[in-house]
């Protein structure tokens, strides 16, 4: 039977099963580096990975790949490409009575190290060590190895690790830490590795939010102090006022979208990162040691104000961009009243202009209907004139006196009677 599978379904599939943890036996050095790095990198990112292997006889993937893993004889790589940042985990063996001594960074070519395209976020020293045979002594590791900082760590994997540092840069430019083993296997020792050093990663990342989300507080005081310059303008504006207020919450919303253009993504990046730092070390199954704080304890402790600060900043920033969405809408409804009371105002102008002309128009009429009987009675007079001519004696005087009556009513009903006319025209 040939099934009808899904083009993605093996890779949706193996998706699981990507970027397993690698095996880790005591003694071994670990030297981590996550190197922030753009789109426009990675190819070249890839080419020196595959040179790397190349120089060490060991083939890889045809195609550019998110994930490497091999032996390479002196030491072993771990490659993995995230979203934003790559990851390089080189492993050695290591012996004397210092593993920081001799890192595993001095295994790798130089030629690999010089202009590793990007910036790095996090650089780490760390070693993987048997457990000592008596009880540990704390205050004498941090001394040792961690310059007398106060230690951060915890019995990890359920008892069967010890998981230490102190999450500070020397002055190599490297932090460092410390995993002492009791009873791992090495799958679960390179499992608690990459946890421990995911932790440090994901804090990192979360935290290129918090000085964006300082530089905004500033920001967003202007802005709110123009918006509540603007809303106060609104209580009472005037018609010359709508204009300048229209172009000054124009510029206010532009500003806030350009800023949430450039901020939205990190804001929701750190919040993703936070969550993964939370679950790494749920995944630690951390168990206290007396007198050292866990890697929660810390996490928390430092980590999630600067979250908070990152929330905060955006929420402020949508609930800035909602008020000025309402002041635009409050600025716009006033100009539609102010709009409708203008055109109020104009119709009862043209209104009382009709009112007018009506009233002109009805003394024209009485003008017309005298004039039309002056001259009408005139030609009667003349009319009355010549039949005296004719033998009639009519008087004229009176035959226009009498007449004047008649032709002015007369005048009057046929006057009304066009303007009735035109009037049902017009409707």
């Amino acid at each position: 039977m040939v099934l009808d599978s899904h083009p993605q379904r093996r890779e949706l599939n193996d998706e699981v099963h990507a970027r397993p943890a690698g095996e880790l036996r005591a003694p071994a050095g670990i030297t981590y580096l996550a190197v922030l790095s753009p789109l426009a990198v990675r190819d070249e990112e890839w080419r020196r990975v595959c040179e790397l292997a190349a120089s060490c006889g060991v083939a890889t993937p045809a195609e550019r790949a998110t994930h490497f893993s091999a032996d390479l004889g002196r030491f072993t790589l771990r490659f993995e490409r995230h979203g934003e940042f790559a990851r390089y985990m080189f492993v050695a063996p290591t012996g004397g009575s210092d593993p920081f001594e001799r890192t595993a960074l001095a295994a790798v070519p130089e030629a690999f190290l010089d202009g590793l395209p990007g910036r790095v976020m996090v650089a780490a020293h760390g070693a993987f060590l048997a457990d000592l045979a008596v009880a540990a002594d704390y205050e004498a590791i941090a001394a040792r190895w961690f310059d007398g900082n106060a230690l951060v760590g915890s019995e990890v994997g359920d008892e069967a690790a010890v998981a230490l540092t102190d999450f500070r840069i020397r002055t190599d430019d490297y932090s460092r830490f410390l995993v002492l083993d009791r009873h791992t296997s090495p799958r679960q020792a390179g499992r608690i590795v990459q946890r421990v050093l995911e932790i440090d990663t994901y804090r990192m990342m979360a935290s290129l939010a918090l000085p964006i989300a300082r530089d905004l507080t500033s920001f967003f005081a202007e802005c709110e102090r123009e918006l509540s310059q603007v809303t106060g303008v609104l209580e009472s504006p005037g018609d010359e006022d709508e204009a300048r207020l229209l172009d000054r919450l124009t510029w206010l919303e532009a500003q806030i979208q350009t800023r949430a253009a450039e901020t939205d993504y990190r804001f929701a990046a750190a919040a993703a990162y936070y969550g993964l730092v939370q679950r790494r070390i749920a995944e630690l199954r951390e168990r206290r040691i007396p007198g050292l704080q866990t890697f929660g304890e810390f996490t928390e402790r430092r980590l999630a104000p600067a979250m908070n600060t990152c929330r905060n900043a955006a929420s402020r920033q949508e609930a800035l961009s909602r008020r000025v969405e309402r002041a635009n809408q409050l600025l716009a409804t006033h100009v539609s009243i102010t709009r409708e009371r203008q055109h109020q105002a104009l119709l009862e102008s043209l209104d009382r202009r009709g009112r007018a002309q009506l009233r002109l128009q009805q003394t024209v009429e009485g003008l017309s209907v005298a004039a039309i009987t002056y001259y009408v009675v005139g030609l009667i007079g003349h009319v009355v004139a010549g039949l005296d001519a004719l033998g009639h004696r009519i008087p004229p005087e009176l035959a226009m006196g009498l007449s004047i009556p008649v032709v002015a009513g007369l005048a009057a009903i046929a006057i009304r009677r066009i303007r009735h006319s035109i009037a049902r025209t017009a409707d």
